[in-house]
């Protein structure tokens, strides 16, 4: 179980459940409930928390002295990186990648960017014309010639060790719950690993919450896919033979015209939250992924009798970088 996989204490956990009571009344469908995964405490919070827990052991169990990773410009995984990296004493090498097209200067220089300079990372900015991994894959090279012990991490963190970040926080969602079970957990789901640990730990802990990941960028089939493949291959890491026979639902109509790219349904429901239970979403993940939510419920996806849990996977520090989306 995860007690025998080695971990460093980045984090506060488990993080509370909260009943989103206005909105529940508002919406007037289920009642629904969200896991502050924001608040998991290192620099702002969010859900790579959990999973640099994992990955950054194994990283000091190589002897590594650089973190090397790769994300889009507003990555919540590197700055989440990046603070990890300063706690525990770590070079920080972020990869960065443009997906914005005709971004503002805002969108360049503050959020996440700036706060990855506050915990001293270094940030190198991809070109153009190059693929993001083998740019980076040449770098990491040129870091060994060096003398340096680079310990690369994959966009989002999602890996085996990452997804077992998740698999814990199923088990503390399932020991939390009171008289009445969720039925229901809804979620961002980007590069994969945050849902694919949730799968896997609803086969080991044999729930049948159904898991809804809202795509922030992909197609429903080929998300589906990466997130079977990803909760497979963490299964398998655990030592676990068995098939994954969970469903992997994936809800793709929320991503709008691309990554990272606002959409009306997003700050509505970016407002909605902030002006009903003040807590704050984000533009590129959690935004999206709440506008999925309450747009199932203005279909009648859920029973009212059902029980929904939104996972806010963090994010909020980006929200200054998006300030010209707003006006």
């Amino acid at each position: 179980m995860i007690e025998n996989f080695k971990r460093v204490n980045l984090g506060h956990f488990p993080t509370p459940i909260e009943h989103l009571k206005s909105i529940s009344d508002y919406l007037g469908g289920p009642q629904i409930f969200i896991k502050r995964d924001d608040c998991t405490g290192l620099a702002t919070g969010g859900n790579k928390t959990r999973k640099l827990e994992f990955i950054l052991a194994d990283a000091l169990d190589k002897d590594a002295d650089l973190i090397v990773t790769v994300g889009a410009i507003q990555s919540n995984h590197a700055r989440q990186t990046a603070a990890a990296c300063a706690k525990l004493g770590l070079k920080c090498l972020i990869i960065l990648e443009q997906r914005l097209k005709d971004a503002p200067e805002i969108y360049m220089s503050s959020g996440n960017i700036f706060l990855n300079k506050v915990f001293g990372a270094e940030m190198i900015l991809c070109p153009k014309d190059r693929d993001l991994e083998d740019y980076a894959d040449e770098i990491i090279n040129k870091r060994k010639i060096n003398g340096e012990k680079p310990y690369f991490i994959p966009v989002g963190g999602s890996n085996h060790f990452g997804e077992l970040g998740y698999i814990e926080c199923m088990r503390e969602i399932i020991e939390k719950q009171n008289n009445d079970s969720f039925t229901h957990i809804v979620l961002a789901t980007g590069s994969g690993g945050t849902q694919a640990g949730l799968v896997a730990g609803k086969m080991i802990y044999q729930s049948d919450i159904k898991i809804i990941g809202i795509s922030i960028k992909d197609s429903k089939s080929y998300q589906e896919e990466k997130v079977y493949k990803l909760a497979l291959n963490s299964l398998r890491f655990m030592g676990y033979k068995t098939p994954l026979l969970e469903d992997i639902i994936v809800e793709d109509n929320y991503v709008g015209l691309g990554y990272a790219i606002p959409t009306e349904g997003m700050k509505d429901a970016l407002a909605l939250m902030a002006t009903k239970e003040g807590i704050l979403l984000d533009p590129v993940y959690t935004g999206k992924a709440f506008d999925g939510l309450v747009e199932l419920v203005k279909s009648n996806y859920f029973k009212s009798s059902d029980r929904v849990l939104f996972l806010h996977t963090g994010g909020s520090a980006a929200i200054p970088a998006f300030e010209w989306a707003f006006e």
